[in-house]
């Protein structure tokens, strides 16, 4: 009977956090066009910093829990399944055109993101374990190693406001609404923030126990899946709608978004410590990052200042992903 409220706990968690999302983007977005901020800023700051908010919300939780293992794997497990798992199903509904900039400079730019990870993890390892390093202790990812994340992240986004001037802003996209009705769906969604976030980490950690799997693999699967649903449902609905841009920059934004912002705030607020195993996953992260690099590059079609995605390197992704998988689970059955 446990194994059932757990995994119902799960469930509603999920709903939770992503209506929470939904809402809290909805009426903050609605707040600051209220006060004349712009489409293009607001989908820029207020809309992908709302779909990285259940990622976040499970980060900060499991980092003030002690559950540390579901702190790498809810990143590193949700950008594994974006970059192989969600560009395949969206690249095999239809061919993903590929802005310029974000072949050449934003996917560099998220493998550069999981490199400095790797580094700042496992610095102890890499320089010797007796040398004095100040980007943090043996095993551990601390509270520098976090500002320094942080301060990739406002230089990332100094880059995308800046390339974002010569964007046009895609038209009127922020529904206005009453002030006191933006201040309820701001309330209202981190209210489901809190509460979602809450019931996937007691469900997260009764499955594991019962079944006697790892928090380490809980994160980088169940929990990784269900906080990139709403990346999920945006680049499938985007693909169905052939908007590429949507599709493949939403999945590469929460990316580098994931790691500089969310790993970033979570280790400045307790340092976190490293598990020698998320070193394979961070492996995988990074092979799965230059292999979509590698295929916008080569045997693909370039046009008017775009690359393309097709199908079958779409589902050579996928299949990646379920290899990846497929390994996890090998593993922890054989232990």
């Amino acid at each position: 009977m446990e194994i059932i409220w757990a995994i119902i706990f799960l469930v509603v968690g999920f709903i939770l956090l992503i209506k929470g999302a939904d809402y809290l983007v909805e009426g903050a977005s609605a707040l600051a066009k209220g006060f004349g901020v712009s489409d293009i800023i607001i989908g820029l700051t207020i809309v992908s910093m709302g779909t990285s908010a259940p990622e976040l919300v499970v980060n900060v939780g499991s980092a003030w829990a002690g559950k540390m293992d579901f702190v790498y794997g809810n990143v590193v497990g949700s950008n594994i399944f974006n970059t192989l798992l969600i560009l395949g199903i969206a690249g095999l509904i239809y061919p993903l055109r590929v802005l310029k900039s974000t072949g050449r400079a934003e996917v560099p730019i998220s493998l550069f993101a999981v490199v400095m990870v790797y580094f700042l993890s496992n610095d102890p390892r890499i320089w010797g374990a007796d040398t004095v390093i100040p980007t943090g202790s043996a095993g551990v990812l601390s509270r520098f190693d976090g500002i320094l994340l942080l301060v990739g992240f406002v230089a990332f986004l100094l880059y995308v406001f800046r390339n974002a001037k010569s964007e046009p802003s895609g038209g009127d996209i922020v529904k206005l609404m009453p002030t006191w009705k933006s201040a309820l769906f701001i309330a209202g969604g981190i209210t489901g923030l809190i509460l979602g976030g809450n019931g996937v980490l007691s469900g997260a950690v009764t499955i594991a126990t019962h079944f006697g799997l790892s928090e380490r693999i809980i994160g980088l699967t169940i929990i990784a899946a269900g906080t990139s649903l709403p990346e999920l449902a945006t680049s499938v609905v985007a693909a169905m709608k052939k908007n590429s841009d949507i599709a493949i920059g939403n999945v590469v934004g929460s990316n580098i978004f994931n790691i500089f912002f969310i790993l970033g705030l979570t280790a400045t607020v307790t340092d976190v410590p490293y598990n020698l195993a998320t070193n394979f996953d961070l492996y995988t992260l990074m092979l799965a990052t230059l292999l979509l690099f590698v295929m916008l590059f080569i045997g693909t079609r370039y046009k008017n200042g775009y690359f393309t995605l097709d199908r079958w390197q779409a589902f050579v992704l996928m299949l990646g992903y379920f290899g990846y998988t497929t390994y996890l689970v090998l593993l922890e059955l054989n232990k």
